[in-house]
């Protein structure tokens, strides 16, 4: 059994737009060790697997990375 914690529907239409207009986000997270992680990044897609949602985006160095969405502490939508 997972311990994902849906998000709001209002954030999760906020990463949608972002990923329609082509917007970058200054996100803060938490990865699954508990590390905290502060970075530019492109939203390219949501998805859903297992009942958990997670936002994937391409970080400065063109990594791909998934990241939980309840997971994402903090999100800014730069233009």
């Amino acid at each position: 059994m997972s311990d994902y914690t849906p998000i709001d529907c209002g954030l999760h239409s906020e990463y949608e737009l972002a990923i329609m207009q082509h917007n970058n986000l200054r996100l803060s997270w938490q990865d699954i060790d508990g590390q905290t992680h502060l970075e530019t990044v492109t939203p390219t897609d949501l998805l859903v697997r297992q009942h958990e949602e997670f936002l994937v985006v391409r970080n400065q160095n063109q990594q791909i990375c998934e990241l939980r969405l309840d997971r994402i502490l903090s999100a800014t939508v730069l233009r």
